[in-house]
């Protein structure tokens, strides 16, 4: 009775532990992973095992902007059972994360993207039965493209976010509920040209959907729509984004 009253309160309870088998992911790419589950000193009913992908987004109202968890995917890898005393379980998994997962690897120092995993055991009355992983998120090689285009046409990647709504354009729509910005500053300013160009990507299996929003001064913001192939190459994308900044 007291090691079940112990596990009540997290001590001497099931622990969870995600194991990363995929170090470095695209969006839309294979996610592996297992999950380990130790029972304890004691033996316990799960209700359930959940995995969910998250980012954090930033969410605008009239008065300022607040940082929100946003779940992007989740998934339920284990369902009710019951774990022996001292039982250890391995639960694999191997799904795609979510096409529209902002990218956290980019050439830029600090920036405000960032895309974990959590795990949870639904145990009753557990306190402490849940685990977080961050993911690394790299851009596909469409999205490389448009950087090193922008990066020879003269701007910088200034700031990256993730901003809550929705995308569209004539040929794609976002789904997730949350979209990547960034943000690029030309590294010679101009009081006639352009202040800023902010990016954002929408990937599909063999196209990625780039939105341009460009910001001129005395002519306010102009919105351009590119679809990439993923194998285009730099120089095409910059012809592209020359035409539209020009």
């Amino acid at each position: 009775m007291f090691k079940k009253l112990m596990a009540t309160v997290g001590i001497g309870g099931a622990k969870v532990d995600t194991i990363l088998l995929t170090h470095s992911l695209i969006p839309g790419g294979l996610l592996e992973a297992e999950i380990h589950i130790d029972a304890g000193d004691v033996e316990q009913h799960i209700n359930g095992l959940d995995l969910a992908l998250c980012t954090q987004m930033k969410v605008e109202t009239d008065d300022d902007a607040q940082w929100q968890t946003h779940i992007l995917q989740r998934w339920r890898v284990c369902e009710e059972r019951t774990l022996s005393a001292g039982e250890q379980l391995i639960v694999p998994l191997s799904e795609p994360i979510h096409a529209e997962t902002p990218v956290t690897e980019l050439p830029l120092a600090h920036h405000q993207t960032r895309v974990w995993l959590t795990t949870g055991l639904d145990i009753s009355l557990a306190l402490d039965a849940s685990d977080t992983d961050s993911l690394k998120v790299a851009p596909n090689p469409a999205m490389i493209a448009c950087m090193q285009a922008m990066d020879t046409l003269g701007y910088d990647l200034f700031k990256a976010d993730v901003e809550h709504g929705y995308l569209r354009g004539q040929q794609f729509q976002s789904q997730s509920g949350c979209y990547q910005e960034l943000e690029y500053r030309p590294n010679q300013r101009s009081w006639l040209g352009v202040k800023e160009v902010e990016l954002s990507f929408i990937a599909e299996e063999e196209y990625t959907h780039a939105l341009v929003e460009i910001d001129r001064a005395f002519r306010g913001d102009g919105y351009h729509t590119l679809t990439l192939p993923q194998d285009v190459s730099a120089e095409a994308v910059q012809q592209q984004l020359q035409a539209l900044l020009s």
